[in-house]
């Protein structure tokens, strides 16, 4: 079986929206997590999704399921309060019952609506062929490194560079034994890359889409209205 677990439990605040958050930013009508969920929705090889949302938006987000024809929602998992690496833990333990070790998940945010079938494909026969799947974008200017924030430690060759994205796929079993080893141990990770680095776990790189951005500050969300609204008009002018 193969689970997109979409994350959507973040609150936003460096959108500065004080009515709703991030996710359920508006366009054409349509909330951005809604435009995340149905890549995965309309994807042949995805046969269920999971989503972890904040609690009291869970009734709000069951609307919009139903009045997109969202059907492979499996579950709505509430988010933990405590950060986004509990939250992804929520939604990997309520797998638990009705899923194999062996079984793949692809964890994406749910604030990432410009992916495409052709990356989740390749997500998907990474983890086939390898065990996991990280989405990476090649860095296109330098990078510094700094433990203090004042002072340049080292700038790495940009050659060797790399931006982590999402998806970020695994075989259940293994990812989840990964968070539940952190949450014992009690390291908090930025994101399931990060996790992996930090026990030791080789990870195999995919080459992102074109436009994978993560809508998180406000120019964000005029970025992505723009890209859809190039992609709309190339569909239909042909331009």
């Amino acid at each position: 079986m193969t689970t997109a677990l979409i994350f959507a439990g973040g609150t936003g605040i460096r959108m500065n929206t004080a009515k709703k958050p991030k996710q359920f930013l508006e366009l054409h009508g349509k909330p951005i997590l809604i435009y995340t969920i149905e890549h995965f929705e309309f994807h042949n090889e995805v046969d269920e999704i999971v989503v972890v949302c904040l609690e009291n938006w869970i009734k709000e987000l069951r609307r919009f399921l139903r009045l997109y024809e969202i059907t492979k929602v499996s579950k709505i998992v509430a988010g933990n309060p405590e950060g986004g690496d509990y939250s992804i833990y929520n939604g990997l333990k309520a797998m638990e019952e009705m899923h194999k070790f062996d079984d793949i998940v692809l964890i994406h945010d749910g604030v990432r609506p410009l992916i495409n079938a052709e990356l989740i494909s390749e997500n998907i026969a990474k983890v086939k062929e390898f065990g996991n799947a990280i989405t990476c974008e090649p860095v296109v200017e330098s990078v510094i490194r700094s433990v203090d924030g004042k002072t340049v430690g080292d700038v790495p060759s940009r050659w060797e560079m790399y931006s982590a994205k999402a998806p970020q796929s695994f075989r259940y079993g293994e990812i989840y034994e990964l968070y539940k080893r952190a949450k014992s141990d009690g390291f908090r990770a930025i994101d399931s890359a990060n996790l992996c680095s930090h026990y030791g776990t080789k990870m195999n790189i995919v080459k992102s889409s074109t436009n994978n951005i993560k809508i998180t500050k406000p120019q964000d969300f005029y970025i992505f209205r723009a890209l859809y609204e190039a992609m709309e008009n190339e569909q239909i002018l042909g331009i």
